[in-house]
């Protein structure tokens, strides 16, 4: 009897496919992460005075 379950098994081509993939998404995020994180550090490097604690909107 033989396996007729529709698998396909990777060939040599598709683990390096998937290998720099891999490579693509891991140094995306990463840069992601990076940005994010000098977003997060100019918000909470302003100035707090200026912003209306009731409203957290600029004072004009």
């Amino acid at each position: 009897m033989s396996d007729d379950t529709g698998s396909i098994k990777p060939q040599k081509a598709g683990k390096t496919t998937n290998a720099a993939r891999e490579a693509r998404l891991k140094a995306a995020l990463k840069s992601n992460m990076a940005r994010r994180k000098a977003q997060a550090k100019a918000r909470s490097g302003q100035n707090e005075s200026e912003a209306d604690p009731e409203t957290g909107q600029d004072k004009e």
